[in-house]
Order: structure tokens, then sequence, then C-alpha cells
């Protein structure tokens, strides 16, 4: 946590989970946003922000069609009694998530293979693989008690997920950068299958870790169940970072975005981004335009 905020601060991971899970805790405050700034809606409190496919093609003068097979690599985790959000990235049978989607309070996996399962809808199909979770490597395999900039994982499916295209590798994300945010498996958002598409922008770097991952407020909205999605760059097509969690003192209504009120990311950086070349088979990568 930032060592600067109140201990009123509440924060969670963006995980739906089982009875046992404490993801997802949510407070309250009478603390109101500050005259002059402008409500930015985040963390959780319904869908007045977030877009559908549709309505994001239709704001932005785009085919549909062409966004829903754009962004056809973002899909569900399910694992265990757990479910988060995650994507194709780089290759179709690897994908990168929140370490938390995987393992528990506890630091121990959610499920085994035969449990753990990413899908996608590739045109009118919803297409579901089981994930090798032996193939899973983690900035943490116990993300709940470490610093939230280790809360990354990359693990490789069973099988290919034939006829989505994964997303690419972006450059280093930077404060202030434009993004579009991408999930599925929000709570309050269709049933947790829809996908929901925002522009919004990164914010502030808030700590770095060891193997190189940083973590981003930034002002997208977000659900329960989304940890994991994809923070990609404006065109849509380069993965930055993932979706890991918010911080707030009243996550349960509309704030103005202030360092008591965000939502965050961790970088697709440093091992991370490693991590997910090699389990493309060291795939060579671009920088974003």
């Amino acid at each position: 946590m930032i060592g600067t905020m109140r201990a009123v601060l509440v924060g969670a991971f963006c995980l739906v989970a089982g009875p046992e899970s404490k993801a997802g805790a949510a407070g309250s405050s009478n603390l109101a946003p500050q005259a002059g700034w402008a409500i930015v809606p985040v963390v959780v409190f319904g869908d007045k922000a977030r877009l559908t496919s549709e309505e994001f093609a239709r704001q932005n003068h785009l085919d549909a069609e062409d966004v829903r097979r754009r962004h056809a690599a973002s899909g569900v985790v399910q694992c265990g009694n757990a479910r988060g959000a995650g994507q194709l990235t780089l290759a179709d049978n690897v994908i990168t998530t929140a370490a938390h989607v995987f393992y528990d309070e506890r630091g121990a996996l959610r499920g085994d293979s035969a449990h753990c399962l990413f899908s996608a809808r590739v045109g009118d199909e919803d297409v579901t693989t089981a994930i090798d979770v032996g193939s899973i490597v983690a900035g943490s395999a116990d993300p709940y008690a470490r610093p939230p900039v280790h809360d990354w994982a990359v693990a490789r499916l069973m099988r290919p997920l034939r006829g989505a295209t994964p997303y690419a590798l972006g450059a280093s994300a930077q404060a202030r950068q434009d993004i579009q945010f991408v999930a599925r498996g929000h709570s309050d958002w269709g049933s947790g299958s829809a996908m929901s598409l925002q522009a919004c922008r990164l914010r502030d770097a808030l700590d770095a870790g060891a193997e190189g991952t940083r973590e981003f407020s930034f002002d997208c909205d977000a659900g329960l169940g989304a940890s994991g999605g994809a923070l990609l760059n404006p065109a849509g097509a380069r993965l930055l970072a993932v979706f890991v969690g918010f911080r707030s003192l009243a996550p349960d209504r509309p704030m103005a975005f202030s360092p008591q009120h965000f939502n965050f990311a961790v970088t697709l950086e440093g091992a991370f981004r490693r991590a997910v070349e090699t389990a493309a088979g060291g795939a060579a990568t671009a920088s974003a335009h």
C-alpha cells in the first residue's frame, strides 16, 4: 500500500470468489469530491462509463464487428471457485492475468488444470480451454501477502485457442498515457461474460518491483471479477498492463479520481514481459506505435 494514505483507505483485489475469499472488500466514507473536480467513475458502482463493443464502436465511428474481432483475445479465467479476467497475449496458447486469479489468500493454487479454464468469445461461439497450471509463472505465488506490483501471472493453455488474435506487447507504460481498458468478468456487467471497453488514461506510477514491473493508477471504470483485464494502447492492439485492484475511501459510490479513489494496474515489463516471451516461444516483439 502507499505509505502516505490514511488507514481508512480501503484496498482490494477485484476478483469474484467464493465465501472464503476476502477479495473485493468495500467501505464507506462521507468524503465528498473536491470542488471543481470532474467525477471520474472508478472502482465499483455500475456501468455508467463502460461501453459494450457496439456502443464503443458507435462512439468512435468504428465497425462493431471489427471491434469484437480485435478484442476476441479478452476472456474470462475461471480457476476453482474464483473468476477473473485474462487475455491471449503474443501467442494463441498464452494468457496474461493477475496472480491472485490463480492463487488464494494462503498462497495455494485455486484449482488444478481440470478446474482452471480460459473462455473467450470467438465469432458467435464461446470457446473454453483448460489452463496448464504447471506452466504458471507469477510475480508472486502469495500475492495477498506481497505488494500489488508483484501481482502478475502468465500461463499456457493446454491447447491453442484458434480464431482470436492475441494482443501484442506494447512499449513501456508512461504516466498520463491514453489507454483502452478491455475486460470481461465484471460481476456487475453482463453477468460477467460480456466485454466492456473504455478509453481513459494511466495516471501516476505508484510503486516499482525488483523484477522490473511498475504499479500505475488509472481512471477507467472497473468491477469485481475483472482482475487481470487488459490495459491496452489507444489503438487497442498492444498490452501495456493488467488490472489488479482498487484503493478508495468510498469504493461503493462515484467520487473524483484522486489519491484516495483509484484503480491500479501492473505493467507488462521486466520479468513479466520476459515470462510472456518465453511462454510464447521467444517470439520477438515490436514497440507500440
